[in-house]
Parts: C-alpha cells; structure tokens; sequence
C-alpha cells in the first residue's frame, strides 16, 4: 500500500516523474469511483508489523510505568517517575520506528505515550510539591496545573518539530485548550464556583470550535487532500467533534440518560442532522461519529415511548445503520447538494466537489 507521502518522496527521489505520479492518482481515483477527498484518507496500519510492534512498544511502556513507580513515593495523584519514564521510552522508540521506519500505528501510540507521560510526570511533581494539599493552595494548584498543560503543549510541538506526526498538533492543541480552562478556572476561584460542570462545559465548548477553526485551517490549505496537513485536519476535527457535540447535547438535557424527554429527544435528532449538513459541508464525518451515541439514545426513547418497547434497541440500530450505510454509499452526490446551495467564496475554502471522471457514477 502506496501513500501520497510516499508518492511524493518518489517523485523528489526521481524515482518516478510528477507526471507519473498524477497518472497513477487519477487511476485510483477511478477504480474507487469517487473523488480522492471524499475518502478521508489517514494512514494507520501499513502492515501486521506495525500491530506487533505496537504490542511490543506498549509492553515497553507498561514496564516503564511499573518501574517509575517503584521510585514514586506514595502519595494521591499521578507517580512523575512514571511520566519520566514514559516520556523517554516513548521519545527514544520514536527516533526508530518512526523517524526511520515511519510506521504509522506505533508513530500515533507513541506520541499519546510521550504526550501523557510528559503531563503525568510534571502534574506528578505539582501534587509532590504541594503533599497533595489542594484545600490551602487552590490558586497555587491551578496555576501549576495550567503551567503543566502549557509545558506539555511545548513538548507537544519539540516532538512535532523532530517526527511530524500528524497526531501530534491535536494533541498539542487539546494541552493548550487545557491550560486555557485552568486559568479561567483559576482566576474564577474554584472555591467560588458553586457548580464546576456549569462553567467547564461552556469553556471546552468555546475550545472546541476554536479547535475546529484551527482545523479548517489545514483543510483549506490542502483542497486537495493530499499532504500531512490534510492527516493533521482529520485528528484536529477528531478531537474538536466530540468537544463540540457534548456541550450541546448537555445543554438539550439528555446527558442524564434517564432525564430525557420528547422534546430533547427531538432535539436531539434536529442537532444531528445539523452536524451531518456540517459534515458534509467540510467533508469530515467525525461530527457524525462523535454525536452518535446521543442520537442513539435519543432514537431508543421514542420508539419506546411511541410502543415498540420490546423492539426499540432492534428499531434504533436499523433506522441509524441504515441512515449511515445510506449516506456513506451516496456521500458524493449528497455533499456536491450541499456544497452547491452554499455562497460561492464559501465554496471556494471547502475540499473540491469536482465532478467525476466521465462514464462513471458517483457513489
């Protein structure tokens, strides 16, 4: 299996000519029968190596973690050996199997290892610092925590420099939407806050279309879908979706399960085909993915208000499997709808709709 960046190293190389490369990306796009950039494409597993070496690595990182914490004195919050250990593990099998094997599956574990090792062990070291006494020092406690968050964004971004996971500026992006509530709860005074949930949930809603503006960024600097900076678009668009969805169906009262009544199950489904037009509309199908449940739910409430009570788990996944297999089968000509009853200069920022090769049908 090729990918466009190895297509691209090929045509720097002079292995092949750049008009090779374009004859042979016109020959897939043909045989699937739908543009290249309604596939989404992302690079996972190249290979069952990449599984193995993954379990392997994992195994590495397990051992780290249990030797760390040997060293860690017993206390109430992450061991920071551990992240030390983590950290380095994960940095030191990166220099291989990604920066010279670029295997894809072990590169994405890799880099959440480092990143979740870098914050536990500096988020380790604040409640090391403080004995785990929050009461006293709340203020204190924030700020270190944000300065945590902070530091591992920087850490986020010297890995980026030296591997360039695609991964890596989604997990860069969700340190610095961290450090961001934390100052703001900080400077609110957590003591002061008679209900956490009430002023978390807006702000990672506030960061999540943030995310999902930086997101769209990258989307629009490649049309085409065919550089690491569409890669870098799908993980943005994959954490900012659910960061998107929660809040709103918070706020529509269904998060309780047990709570929800006909009009938030309305709402529910009125929200979603909301972010499925979204979705289409920038060609991304995280906001659909990231919203499931809830329709879910939702679905599963008014069939059993409506009588098919012994049936309505059955009813739910057929009605949404079948939405989805439906729209994943005429994506193409669903999105090109969409796309052209938008303005013109909108149309013009969102991935290409162009039409497909004579001959052949859109699916």
């Amino acid at each position: 299996m090729y990918t466009e960046d190895d297509l691209r190293r090929a045509v720097a190389s002079g292995a092949i000519s750049a008009e090779a490369a374009d004859a042979l990306r016109a020959s897939v796009r043909a045989s699937t029968e739908a543009p290249a950039t309604d596939e989404e494409h992302f690079r996972l597993i190249n290979s069952f190596n990449d599984i193995f070496v993954t379990i392997a690595a994992i195994l590495l990182l397990v051992a780290m973690a249990g030797i760390g914490q040997a060293f860690t004195p017993r206390l109430d919050g992450p061991p920071p050996f551990s992240g030390l250990l983590i950290a380095a593990a994960a940095w030191g099998m990166a220099e291989y199997f990604t920066r010279v094997r670029r295997m894809a599956l072990p590169s994405i574990v890799l880099l959440l290892a480092f990143v979740g090792g870098v914050f536990e062990m500096l988020l380790g070291f604040v409640v090391l610092s403080l004995n785990a006494n929050f009461d006293g020092h709340q203020v204190l406690a924030g700020t270190l925590i944000s300065g945590s968050a902070l530091l591992t964004a920087v850490a986020a971004w010297f890995h980026w420099r030296r591997f360039m996971v695609p991964i890596t500026v989604a997990a860069g992006s969700g340190a610095l939407a961290v450090t961001a509530i934390a100052l703001v709860i900080t400077a609110l005074g957590p003591q002061s806050i008679d209900s956490p949930e009430s002023i978390i949930i807006p702000l990672v809603f506030v960061a999540g279309l943030v995310i999902f503006g930086f997101a769209m960024r990258w989307d629009i600097s490649d049309l085409g879908r065919q550089t690491r900076r569409s890669d870098v678009a799908f993980w943005l668009h994959l954490l900012a979706a659910p960061m998107i969805a929660h809040p709103l169906f918070h706020w529509l009262g269904v998060t309780g399960g047990e709570n929800i009544g006909m009009g938030a199950a309305v709402g529910v489904l009125v929200v979603y085909v909301a972010l499925g037009l979204v979705a289409l509309a920038i060609d991304r199908r995280a906001l659909l993915v990231s919203a499931l449940a809830y329709v879910l739910a939702a679905l599963t409430f008014l069939f059993d208000r409506f009588g098919a009570v012994e049936l309505n788990v059955a009813l739910t996944a057929l009605v949404i499997g079948s939405a989805l297999l439906t729209l994943s089968a005429f994506w193409t000509p669903i999105r090109r709808m969409v796309v052209h009853t938008l303005p013109d200069d909108l149309q013009g920022r969102l991935p290409t709709t162009a039409a497909l090769p004579s001959g052949l049908t859109a699916n």
